[in-house]
């Protein structure tokens, strides 16, 4: 195979680096605009779930204050079965083992 040496000037070379840069710098600002779609579309997808996850935290949270408020406490059926018993000993009621 001959080579074949044709001078180029620096003008010409100039121009050939620019050009190669130009495509580069194209093929590369393409590929950022598909990345950082993807990455969008991710947060997009996160944002999403955040966003179940706290209406679900939510309504958890709903649902316990209302089962919360519809029990007794333990401490409230002591206090009210001692109350009971000074009642029962008044009216002189027997209830449980003493009635048997």
């Amino acid at each position: 195979m001959k080579k074949i040496n044709k001078k180029i000037t620096v003008d010409e070379l100039a121009g050939m680096v620019q050009r190669g840069l130009q495509d580069t710098t194209k093929t590369i600002l393409a590929e950022m605009k598909r990345g950082f779609a993807e990455v969008n579309k991710n947060f997009a997808e996160v944002n999403n779930n955040i966003r179940i996850l706290a209406e679900n935290n939510a309504n958890e949270h709903n649902e316990l204050k209302l089962e919360r408020t519809e029990v007794a406490y333990k401490f409230e059926v002591s206090a009210i079965g001692k109350r009971v018993e000074v009642l029962e000993k008044k009216a002189g009621v027997k209830v449980g083992k003493e009635s048997e």
